[in-house]
């Protein structure tokens, strides 16, 4: 049966702002502004951010469209390369999910820990025993059932959206002078500060990937998409470029270089010490929320593999009660607690999401060259197509690979890591797929 487009312009403008704003704006502007140096490489910085994420939120809306599956990524590699790469690349983003989960556990512990540790644990000690702690929480509360997940979701959210509001009534205070903390001054090669600039923009920016499953949904697709596309993102540049604008204005540079806590920190000059206090404490709440849907939700991906015969049939396993995955969301939870040890800083797990994410990115937007090619006969057809094909898709692609590059200069071992991680995928799916050709031959022969 084929799909009905029911989704209007206004809809998908809304979605795409949904799938991008996420926590990082609230830690990695301080990142950013440390690497750029000074203010003009670090609103540059975010513009061509945005720019970028424009481009690759169209080239995956045009895949959406030629290749419209219910399987996003995954089917649509597999048409156009092959199912081994296919589930590498759905591989490494599920470890890039976990990379990310653990790397935004960490931006809420930064917040709470002066507020619940002892002087003596105001240091990493301390962050890394609250992120652990609250991950463990979690999971016991998705373990119960996911009845009382969704209903702890609920209630995290409120706190998000209570948080967002008093950020916002920040933002307004015009009066606020700029702390006078020093500036520090960029030292090394501009390209290569620009090149790491990017790492927590892109991070900050990312989850447009997800209009690929949105491409044959939408009313009038070739009008519709272009407009809710551009729409979206540039609300969601709007905004960036505002909230930037109001931590430089209320903390000054130096002060957005040398703050892990940026939305507590503004909160503060503006309403004082309660102000960093409740600032801190809807941050960490929010988090939470974050990192909740992520336990509850993302198990369903290792679910997905194991009933295409590519992961065990374990990881199928449901209790028939609870509805919940205890076998994967255990196997989540400890592969988040990994990194986490393993991974250390929010850099480093910074990154390991995004040495992932930029390979995988990269193959699935590449993949528009060969759908073009074995769907010409759709370019008649009333489904949306990039205007200024090949040079957007060719942007995304060549920007994402400056990344990669960065990355890998900047930390060889995470990035050796990430490739171990693709190297597993490819291990993973052809022990699977011979393990399943042994089942059947035995089953004929039978």
């Amino acid at each position: 049966m084929s799909i009905k487009p029911q989704l209007s312009r206004f809809d998908l403008t809304m979605i795409v702002v949904s799938l991008v704003i996420g926590m990082g704006i609230f830690k990695t502007p301080g990142a950013v502004a440390l690497k750029a140096g000074n203010e003009y490489l670090f609103f540059g910085t975010w513009i061509f951010g945005g720019i970028v994420s424009l481009c690759g939120a169209l080239t995956f809306a045009e895949i959406g469209a030629r290749y419209p599956n219910a399987g996003g990524f995954y089917k649509t590699l597999s048409y156009c390369y092959h199912p081994a790469l296919a589930f590498m690349v759905e591989w490494v983003l599920a470890l890039a999910n976990i990379a990310s989960i653990a790397a935004v556990a960490l931006i809420g512990s930064e917040y709470i820990n002066p507020i619940l540790m002892p002087a003596s644990l105001q240091n990493d000690t301390g962050i890394k025993i609250v992120t652990v702690s609250c991950v463990l929480i979690l999971y016991v509360v998705n373990f119960i059932g996911i009845k009382m997940s969704a209903r702890v979701q609920n209630v995290l959210t409120i706190f998000k959206v209570a948080m967002i509001i008093l950020l916002c009534t920040a933002v307004f205070q015009h009066d606020v002078p700029p702390t006078a903390i020093p500036v520090i001054s960029l030292k090394g090669n501009p390209i290569q500060a620009f090149g790491l600039c990017l790492i927590p923009v892109f991070f900050t920016y990312t989850g447009y990937a997800l209009t690929i499953n949105f491409g044959a949904d939408i009313v009038n697709a070739k009008r519709n998409i272009p407009k809710a596309i551009f729409t979206g993102m540039g609300i969601v540049i709007a905004l960036y470029l505002a909230i930037n604008f109001a931590y430089y204005k209320v903390l000054g540079f130096g002060g957005l270089q040398q703050s892990n806590v940026l939305a507590a920190k503004m909160a503060e000059v503006v309403f004082g010490v309660w102000g960093y206090k409740i600032t801190s404490l809807l941050m960490f709440l929010s988090v939470l929320a974050y990192v909740n849907v992520y336990i509850m939700s993302n198990p369903r991906v290792f679910y997905a593999m194991a009933e295409d015969g590519v992961l065990p049939k374990i990881f199928e396993r449901v209790n028939p009660k609870t509805q919940v995955q205890e076998f994967c969301m255990t196997v989540y939870v400890a592969a988040i607690l990994l990194l986490l040890f393993a991974g250390g800083s929010f850099s480093s797990l910074l990154n390991y999401t995004m040495f992932f994410n930029t390979i995988g990115l990269i193959l699935g937007a590449s993949a528009i060259f060969i759908l073009h090619k074995k769907t010409k006969q759709l370019d008649t057809k009333d489904i949306f197509t990039i205007k200024w094909y090949p040079l957007v898709p060719l942007v995304f692609i060549a920007s994402y690979l400056f990344v990669t590059i960065s990355i890998f200069a900047d930390d060889p071992k995470a990035s050796l890591v990430c490739l171990g991680g693709f190297a597993v995928g490819l291990v993973i799916y052809f022990a699977a797929t011979a393990s399943r050709r042994k089942q059947l031959g035995q089953h004929n022969d039978q």
